[in-house]
C-alpha cells in the first residue's frame, strides 16, 4: 500500500469522509513526500486533516505547534473519539501531569503531540525532541509569527532556534487561514521552510452569508439579531471587556441565556463559561477578540459583532468561527461611526508595541492604521460583501456578486412573476384555506416535513413546484399577494392563508405581476432549500441522543458528531451498518461506539 493509498484509507476509516476537500490531497501528498507546506486555508476548509492524516501514516510522533490551550484541547479530545491518541502540552497540566505526557510521548504512546510555543525551548521538552522519531512538525495559526499580521505572538519566534537545535530537520508545515502576502513572505522567512509546497485554497466561505446592519440602536439591533437566530449557537464580539460585561448583562436581562468571557475574568469563571459555550448549555457566548483563536467548535451558526473589529483580517478569522462544519449561517456587523474612534484609541496605545524601537513602532502603527481604513470601507461601502473580502485578500472574485451577502441582496431586481402567483393561489385554492403562511410555503418548496407528510399534502400537484425560488423568496410572494388583494390572511391565534378578491384574475394570468425579488438560485435561497429539504422531527430526535451521550462522556456534544454528519444522517436514514458508514462523518470508530444508539433512534422514528 502507498501512503497516498494509506492516506485515503485513513480518511475513510478514522474520520469517515469518502473524499478530500479541495486542496487536502495536495497538500497531504506534499508532506508524504517529505517536502516543507505553506497552506493558506480558510476556516472550514479542513486544515487539520491536512496534518493529522500524514500523522497517521508517518512513522514517529508529530508536533503540532498550536497557540491556545482550548484548541489543542478540543483538537485531542476529537482525535481520541477518532480512536487516535494524541494529547497536549501546555500550562493548564500539573508539573506531574507534564511530565507523565512527556513520559508516553518518550515511550511512543501518541502518534500526534500538541505544543504550546512557549515550552519547545524548556530543558524539558529539548531532551524529549532531540531523542524521539519526529515525522513532522506542523505550525498551526502560522500568521502568529509575523508581527505585521493581526494575533502576532512572540513565542512563536523559537520554532526556527527549536527546529535548529535538533539533530535531524523534520519537514515542516504552515498552516494559516488569513494571510496577506507580506504576512506569507514573513511565515516563510521566520521559519526557515525549505522551497516550501505552497497552496492557497481560496478565501472564500461559500455557505457564510455575510451582512452590515447600520443601527442607531445597536442593542435593539442585537436582539432583533438574536431572535432571527433563536435557538442556534453563536458569537457576539465586543471591541472591550467593558463591552462584554454590558451587553452580556443586557442579553440576559431580555431573555437571553448568554455567557460573557474576556481576559479579564477569573480564570475558572473564563474557563466554565467557554465549556458551557462548548457544551451547548449556553448557546450565546459575548467576547473579547481573547476568545475564538481554535476553538474548534464545528455548530457556530452565526457570528455577532457589536463593534466593528480593527481589520479584516481579524473580522473575517472572527466570522470564520461561523459553519465550521460547512453547513450554512450567517455573519452578521452592526457598525456606528463611534468604532472608528474606538480602534484609533486601541491602535495608538496597544501595550505589546512597548518592545520595539520608535521607528518599528511607527510603521506597526500605520500599517494597523491603513488595515482599519480597510476595514471602514468595508463596513461602509456599497456592493457585494465578499467580493471586498476576497478582493482585499489578493483573490479575484469569480463574480462581482455573490447573492449571498447584504450588498448583493439590497440590489434585488424586478422580476415578472406572473407565474409564480397563479400557482402559489392555486396551491392555497388546493390547500381549502386550512393553513398558514409558512406551511403553504414549505409545500410550494417541496420541504421535506412530517407534518406535510402527516397532511398527504405532498402528493399535491404544488408540491415542490417552486423549489427552484427557495422559501424566502415565496414567503415575498405571498406577502406581497396578500398586501395586493390576490390572498387574504384569517383573523385570530392561527391565521390561515385563502383566496382573496383577486385570486381569479391572477389565476388566469389576466395582468402581469412584478416583483423585486433576489433572483432564483441565489446562494442565499439555495441554503434555504438546504435547510427545508431535512426532516427535522428526526434530526431534532438525532440531536438529542447526541446530548445525551456528549452529557454522560463530558465531551463537547460535536465532538460526537458534527451537525453536518447528523444533518447527513437524517437525510439518508441508514437501517444498518453498512450504510451507517456511508454517512459522512462516521468511520470505523465511531461506528462501533455510537453506529448502534442513533440506529436504533432511527428505526424507532421509522416504525412510530
Amino acid at each position: 500500500m502507498t501512503a497516498m493509498e494509506a492516506a485515503r484509507k485513513a480518511l475513510q476509516d478514522v474520520f469517515g469522509y469518502d473524499q478530500f476537500r479541495p486542496g487536502q490531497e495536495d497538500v497531504i501528498a506534499a508532506i508524504l513526500s517529505g517536502r516543507d507546506v505553506m497552506a493558506v486555508m480558510p476556516t472550514g476548509a479542513g486544515k487539520s486533516l491536512c496534518y493529522q492524516i500524514p500523522g497517521l501514516v508517518l512513522p514517529g510522533v508529530t508536533l503540532v505547534v498550536s497557540p491556545l490551550i482550548s484548541l489543542m484541547r478540543d483538537q485531542v479530545t476529537a482525535l481520541l473519539q477518532n480512536g487516535v491518541r494524541a494529547a497536549y502540552l501546555n500550562s493548564s497540566l500539573t508539573a506531574r501531569q507534564f511530565s507523565l505526557a512527556l513520559q508516553n510521548a518518550r515511550q511512543g504512546v501518541y502518534r500526534i503531540v500538541y505544543v504550546a510555543p512557549e515550552r519547545l525551548m524548556t530543558d524539558a521538552f529539548l531532551s524529549f525532541a532531540r531523542g524521539a522519531q519526529i515525522a513532522q512538525v506542523v505550525v498551526d495559526e502560522a500568521h502568529c509569527v509575523s508581527q505585521w499580521g493581526q494575533d502576532f505572538r512572540p513565542g512563536y519566534l523559537q520554532i526556527a532556534p527549536f527546529l535548529a537545535a535538533l539533530p535531524a530537520r523534520p519537514r515542516v508545515s504552515a498552516f494559516t487561514a488569513t494571510a496577506t502576502d507580506a504576512v506569507r513572505q514573513d511565515i516563510k522567512r521566520l521559519l526557515n521552510l525549505r522551497q516550501p509546497f505552497e497552496i492557497t485554497t481560496g478565501f472564500d466561505r461559500p455557505n457564510l452569508y455575510f451582512e452590515v446592519r447600520h443601527p442607531r440602536d445597536r442593542d435593539a439591533e442585537l436582539l432583533r439579531f438574536l431572535s432571527e437566530h433563536q435557538g442556534q449557537s453563536g458569537i457576539v464580539y465586543c471591541g472591550t471587556r467593558k463591552g462584554v460585561e454590558e451587553v452580556a448583562r443586557m442579553l440576559r436581562q431580555n431573555g437571553v441565556d448568554a455567557v460573557g468571557y474576556h481576559a479579564g475574568m477569573p480564570d475558572e469563571e473564563r474557563r466554565r463559561a467557554q465549556e458551557d459555550f462548548v457544551a451547548d448549555i449556553s448557546p450565546v457566548i459575548v467576547a473579547t477578540n481573547a476568545f475564538g483563536m481554535g476553538i474548534d467548535k464545528s455548530n457556530v451558526s452565526f457570528v455577532a459583532h457589536y463593534n466593528m473589529p480593527k481589520d479584516l483580517e481579524s473580522y473575517y478569522q472572527e466570522a470564520g468561527r461561523a459553519g465550521r462544519d460547512g453547513e450554512d449561517a450567517v455573519c452578521c456587523l452592526l457598525y456606528q461611526p463611534a468604532d472608528v474612534r474606538l480602534n484609533t484609541f486601541l491602535i495608538e496605545h496597544a501595550q505589546d508595541e512597548s518592545e520595539m524601537d520608535e521607528q518599528t513602532r511607527q510603521v506597526v502603527a500605520d500599517r494597523a492604521r491603513e488595515r482599519l481604513k480597510q476595514m471602514t470601507f468595508y463596513a461602509t461601502g456599497h456592493g457585494c460583501l465578499r467580493a471586498r473580502i476576497l478582493s482585499y485578500f489578493g483573490e479575484k472574485p469569480e463574480s462581482p456578486h455573490c447573492n449571498n451577502c447584504s450588498g448583493c441582496l439590497a440590489g434585488a431586481s424586478e422580476r415578472d412573476v406572473t407565474v409564480q402567483a397563479g400557482q402559489i393561489v392555486a396551491a392555497v385554492i388546493a390547500m381549502q384555506g386550512r393553513y398558514g403562511k409558512a406551511l403553504t410555503a414549505k409545500v410550494l418548496v417541496g420541504a421535506r416535513d412530517e407534518r406535510i407528510r402527516a397532511r398527504g399534502l405532498d402528493k399535491l400537484s404544488a408540491f415542490g413546484c417552486l423549489h427552484a425560488e427557495g422559501e424566502d423568496n415565496v414567503r415575498r410572494m405571498i406577502d406581497e399577494l396578500i398586501a395586493d388583494d390576490v390572498l387574504m390572511v384569517t383573523e385570530g391565534e392561527y391565521p390561515l392563508l385563502r383566496a382573496g378578491a383577486r385570486a381569479a384574475e391572477t389565476l388566469r394570468g389576466d395582468e402581469p405581476i412584478h416583483m423585486t425579488l433576489p433572483a432564483p438560485g441565489s446562494a442565499q435561497e439555495a441554503r434555504t432549500r438546504r435547510s427545508a429539504s431535512v426532516d427535522r422531527a428526526l434530526l431534532s430526535r438525532l440531536t438529542a441522543v447526541r446530548r445525551r451521550i456528549a452529557e454522560e462522556q463530558h465531551v463537547p456534544p460535536f465532538v460526537i458528531f458534527t451537525n453536518a454528519t447528523l444533518r447527513d444522517m437524517a437525510d439518508k436514514r441508514p437501517r444498518t451498518r453498512a450504510a451507517m458508514l456511508r454517512v459522512a462523518g462516521v468511520g470505523e470508530r465511531k461506528l462501533e461506539r455510537y453506529g448502534e444508539t442513533f440506529l436504533r433512534e432511527i428505526e424507532a422514528y421509522v416504525n412510530d
